[in-house]
C-alpha cells in the first residue's frame, strides 16, 4: 500500500507534464535568443579589412552644407544638423534615374533625395543629441498614418536651402571577412526564431507585449471620427445657453 502511495506521488498530472514542456519550450526560445544576439553582436564588431586595389561601385550623392552658409559663423553649426540628418542615395550612374508610366509609356525622370526628418522618438531622445539652439530650426508635422490608423509626429528641417546635392564616385575601400560557421549558426538561430509559436512566446514572454503591432496612439478628441459628428462650435453652444 505504502508503495502504491509512493508511486502515485511520483507520477504528475496530465497539467504538471503540459507545464514543465511549456517551460521547457519557452527556456530553448531565450537560450538561441541570447546566442542569437551575441552572435549578431560579434557579426557587428568584425574589423573591416582594407583591399589592396579599392574599386568604384557606382556613384553616391548626398547633401552638404553651401560654401557660403560654410564660411559664415554659424557654418559649423549647420554642419552639425546636416550629420543628423542627412541622406545618402546611390545609383550605377551619375543620373540617378528611375523608371516612371506616362502617358501609357516608360519615361526615366530623376530620383528624388530630402533631408531625414526626426520622430518623435529621437526628438526627445537625449542620445540624438538635438541642442536647443538646433531645435529651433526644425518644425513639427502630423500627418494620419492609414495603416496604423493614427497620426504620425515629425519635425523637418525648415531651412533646406542652406544644403546642396553632390555626387562622387562610390569607391569601396574595405570589406568585411565572412566567418562560414559563425554564418551558419546565425542563419539556423534566425530560422528558427522566425517561426510562428517561436515570435508569439517572444512577444510575450521576453518583449513584454502580446501584440505589439497594434499600438495604440493618444488623438484630440476632435480629429477623432468617433466624436467629430457630435463637435459643437462655441457658437453653437452659446446659442443653446441663450435660449435657456
Amino acid at each position: 500500500m505504502e508503495n502504491d502511495n509512493l508511486l502515485y506521488c511520483r507520477l504528475r498530472s496530465l497539467r504538471s507534464r503540459k507545464r514543465i514542456i511549456k517551460k521547457d519550450v519557452e527556456k530553448q526560445i531565450r537560450k538561441k535568443y541570447k546566442r542569437s544576439k551575441e552572435l549578431s553582436e560579434i557579426r557587428r564588431n568584425q574589423p573591416l579589412i582594407p583591399l589592396e586595389e579599392p574599386y568604384q561601385l557606382g556613384f553616391v550623392r548626398f547633401f552638404a552644407v553651401r560654401d557660403d552658409v560654410m564660411r559664415s559663423s554659424d557654418g559649423e553649426f549647420f554642419q552639425g544638423i546636416l550629420k543628423k540628418i542627412n541622406t545618402y542615395m546611390y545609383s550605377s550612374s551619375r543620373q540617378f534615374l528611375k523608371k516612371k508610366r506616362k502617358f501609357g509609356r516608360k519615361i526615366y525622370v530623376e530620383k528624388e533625395q530630402k533631408l531625414n526628418s526626426i520622430s518623435l522618438y529621437s526628438w526627445s531622445n537625449p542620445k540624438f543629441g538635438l541642442t536647443p539652439r538646433e531645435r529651433q530650426y526644425f518644425l513639427m508635422y502630423e500627418e494620419y498614418c492609414p495603416l496604423r490608423k493614427g497620426y504620425k509626429t515629425y519635425y523637418e528641417f525648415i531651412e533646406p536651402w542652406r544644403f546642396i546635392l553632390m555626387t562622387r564616385p562610390h569607391m569601396i575601400t574595405h570589406y568585411k571577412p565572412i566567418d562560414a560557421e559563425l554564418e551558419k549558426e546565425y542563419a539556423e538561430l534566425e530560422s528558427y526564431l522566425g517561426q510562428h509559436k517561436a515570435v508569439g512566446i517572444l512577444q510575450k514572454k521576453i518583449h513584454g507585449k502580446s501584440n505589439s503591432w497594434k499600438m495604440k496612439y493618444e488623438r484630440h478628441l476632435i480629429k477623432s471620427r468617433k466624436y467629430i459628428a457630435c463637435a459643437m462650435s462655441a457658437t453653437e453652444i452659446a446659442e443653446c445657453f441663450e435660449d435657456l
